[in-house]
């Protein structure tokens, strides 16, 4: 893919990161808990291996945040960014914000998933594939 590799930051710069690549399956996400990570209607993410992914700088901000379901959400401590998503389950990669790359990306996402608790007052119209929850 171009721009590889990726590489973006938070809002105050002090935390960086570098991916090598990013899968084809980016999706929106509506489930409530990325709702409130990232303050908005819904979150964008790309995957990559977790040997893909590096801390470029600030490694020492990182704060996680574990949530019942042992799904963890990574941000920076001092500016509060959204960084990156981890399953409970050890899936052998890590999702990115896409919104925190440094160059708008050639990536387009290619669903919305768990729009089973989307906010009511976003419609979605963009054509793509819709899951209740994750994808089928």
């Amino acid at each position: 893919m171009s721009n590889a590799p990726y590489q973006g930051q938070c809002l105050c710069g002090a935390i960086q990161y570098e991916a090598d690549s990013v899968s084809d399956k980016i999706a929106h996400c509506h489930c409530t808990m990325c709702r409130k990570f990232h303050g908005a209607a819904f979150a964008s993410f790309g995957s990559v291996a977790k040997t893909g992914f590096r801390w470029l700088a600030g490694e020492n901000l990182l704060k996680t945040f574990i949530a019942k379901n042992g799904t963890k959400r990574t941000f920076c401590s001092h500016c509060g960014s959204s960084l990156i998503f981890e399953s409970a389950k050890d899936s052998g990669s890590v999702e990115f914000s896409l919104a925190t790359l440094d160059v708008a990306p050639a990536l387009m996402p290619d669903a919305h998933i768990y729009t089973g608790t989307k906010v009511d007052w976003l419609t979605i119209d963009d054509g793509l594939p819709k899951y209740l929850n994750g994808r089928s």
